[in-house]
């Protein structure tokens, strides 16, 4: 839980531009172009083993380690979601636990 494989994030940290080039680097570093597909990584770098709203943090900072991720704050409708989780843990606990609920 909380990995993505190389498989699934190589064409982000080679080949887009809206990532930072500092920590793409560091995940090319255990992610080579042509070969370690099963090899992990981190979704949020910050606090991996803690489920709190680094990973929100991480997206202003250009630092999602999936495309999809990513595009979550890209200049579209969700950069405010994203702004308001990243700088309140208890917006984020609150929706998630919201969503859990409906979605039992």
């Amino acid at each position: 839980i909380g990995q993505a494989q190389c498989s699934t994030f190589r064409g982000r940290i080679y080949n887009e531009t809206n990532i930072d080039s500092a920590f793409a680097t560091q995940r090319q570093a255990n992610c080579p172009r042509t070969s370690g597909d099963m090899n992990l990584a981190p979704l949020d770098t910050t606090t991996a083993n803690a489920f709190d709203n680094a990973y929100y943090t991480n997206l202003l900072s250009n630092k999602g380690l999936l495309h999809s991720d990513q595009v979550l704050f890209n200049n579209g409708s969700t950069d405010n979601t994203v702004r308001n989780f990243a700088s309140n843990a208890a917006a984020f606990s609150s929706a998630f636990a919201t969503a859990m609920v409906k979605r039992g």
